[in-house]
């Protein structure tokens, strides 16, 4: 079987060592970053592509390179891409899952401290109007940064991002002081967000509602210990996804694959 995986998450990696282990199978993975490509070879895909492809080329591989199925592990945020994905897969009659992380489980956290944004731009304004106290950590990637510095001072603003050319490029372009670039190498524990909060005298977390393995409940726990406010930017809703489509595990992505397959 010939797989196409739409990776860059850590969901996708658990996705190519469980299909290696359970199938007979060549996966190509692509990613925007050649980070995202290293572990997606390190964890088993026979091909990586590290730059995004625009519709027409992914079409253009998956009929070239006679592809049975698109999966489509991208972050929750990503909108663009899964609406793309989805709708690739009906363009071209191929079966399609969307692997998509649960919501965080929230039961028995304390939440008061999370105030909710619908985007990173009503997150600047909200940060602007009502958190004006202490700096900004932002921790909800480098493609995000902007809307919330259009309402915020930069001088009170620290990224934790990847340390990829691009992300530092966004960085200089933005006037972010390179002191102020916090390096991220995956999902930070309660001990590490609380150390981040103390050195940089943080009165506000920028975060995505990422789910679980995105960290949300350590950065909660954190913000809650230390009595900062957390900013959470829900989901966005995707025009276009069958809900069919979706599995959030590995035991219902094995369930999906028997149905097509």
């Amino acid at each position: 079987m010939k797989i196409i995986l739409l990776g860059g998450t850590k969901d996708s990696i658990n996705i190519i060592q469980h299909l290696k282990e359970t199938l007979d199978c060549h996966i190509l993975t692509t990613t925007t970053t050649e980070y995202g490509a290293k572990l997606a070879q390190e964890g088993g895909s026979d091909e990586t592509i590290a730059r995004p492809l625009p519709k027409e080329e992914i079409k253009e591989i998956i009929i070239n390179e006679n592809y049975d199925l698109l999966i489509d592990a991208t972050h929750p945020f990503a909108s663009h891409i899964t609406q793309t994905s989805s709708s690739i897969s009906r363009e071209l009659d191929l079966p399609y899952i969307r692997f998509e992380r649960p919501s965080t489980n929230l039961e028995g956290v304390d939440t008061s401290n999370i105030h909710y944004a619908d985007s990173f731009d009503d997150a600047g304004k909200m940060i602007a109007d009502d958190f004006s106290e202490g700096n900004v950590l932002h921790f909800a990637g480098a493609n995000t940064m902007e809307d919330i510095l259009n309402h915020v001072a930069v001088e009170r603003f620290y990224p934790r991002i990847l340390k990829v050319e691009s992300s530092i490029e966004k960085c200089e372009r933005l006037g972010v002081d390179p002191s102020h670039i916090i390096p991220m190498t995956g999902a930070a524990s309660l001990e590490e967000n609380l150390e981040l909060i103390e050195k940089y005298d943080a009165g506000v977390m920028i975060t995505k509602e990422s789910g679980e393995v995105g960290g949300v409940i350590e950065k909660i726990q954190a913000a809650n210990e230390k009595n900062v406010a957390i900013v959470m930017i829900q989901r966005p809703k995707i025009d276009g996804l069958d809900e069919n489509d979706i599995v959030s595990n590995l035991e219902e992505l094995d369930i999906k694959l028997k149905n097509f397959f």
